[in-house]
């Protein structure tokens, strides 16, 4: 009986220990700059999500990423917190240093989606540039920009749509944009959709919720949010006249 309980005392232990090693490891991995500044946040501003910590441009400063693809910055005592962007003056301007970070990520995140979760508009001809589309088939703006796509198809731009339901997750705007993920034929049903028309209630494994989380992390506070190649963003209907030549660089 002894030797039960003392085997039960270590096994009890050592997943005790399991539980804590990885949490310790990755404070370890931590300055004691970078702990005191999550430490800071997590209590004086503990509605924030911390997505990540790193020196800034200027010495003893931080740049923090938090949610919806915003930064702060916050001193290395942590005793001090700048909300909003970090400017640079340039030879060729004014950079604000966090959208120049923002546009990075918004890059390799739009890249790692795999193609198949889009609902794609291909170029006609030779592709010339890929836009990608926060939209949401309800939105008036949006219904302008895809009556556009026959023009911007034509003039070699491939339009890649990912979703994103205004209204948020559990409404209509969000089933809507489920049933057209999960349409037999998505790029009709979408432009369909787009102009008005029913759409036929759908369920599937689809990526709707995905989508529009990943909207939220990289900025999207409106739609169309048209992400381009270079991961700026631009919110908001930009007509097919004044937004090709400025993509093909005309």
């Amino acid at each position: 009986m002894n030797m039960i309980r003392i085997l039960s005392k270590i096994l009890l232990s050592l997943l005790l220990t399991a539980a804590v090693l990885p949490a310790a490891m990755a404070q370890a991995d931590e300055t004691a700059e970078v702990t005191a500044i999550r430490a800071f946040l997590s209590i004086n501003q503990p509605n924030i999500e911390v997505q990540g910590i790193e020196p800034s441009p200027i010495a003893g400063l931080y740049q923090v990423n938090i949610q919806n693809g915003r930064t702060i910055f916050v001193s290395n005592d942590a005793r001090f917190l700048l909300p909003g962007d970090l400017y640079e003056a340039t030879e060729e301007g004014l950079v604000n240093l966090g959208e120049d970070h923002r546009r990075i990520v918004r890059k390799e995140k739009i890249a790692a989606i795999d193609e198949s979760e889009m609902i794609t508009f291909a170029a006609r001809g030779e592709q010339k540039y890929v836009m990608t589309v926060f939209t949401d088939v309800d939105c008036p703006y949006c219904r302008k920009l895809h009556g556009d796509m026959d023009a911007l198809n034509n003039a070699g731009i491939t339009v890649r749509y990912l979703a994103f339901p205004r209204t948020g997750l559990d409404t209509n705007e969000y089933r809507k944009m489920v049933s057209t993920w999960c349409s037999e034929n998505r790029v009709a049903m979408l432009t369909s959709a787009e102009r008005g028309g029913d759409v036929p209630e759908a369920d599937c494994d689809n990526p709707v919720a995905e989508h529009y989380a990943l909207g939220r992390e990289v900025g999207v506070t409106g739609t169309p949010a048209l992400v381009l190649e270079d991961g700026s963003i631009l919110i908001g209907y930009r007509a097919a006249e004044d937004l090709i030549p400025g993509l093909l660089g005309e």
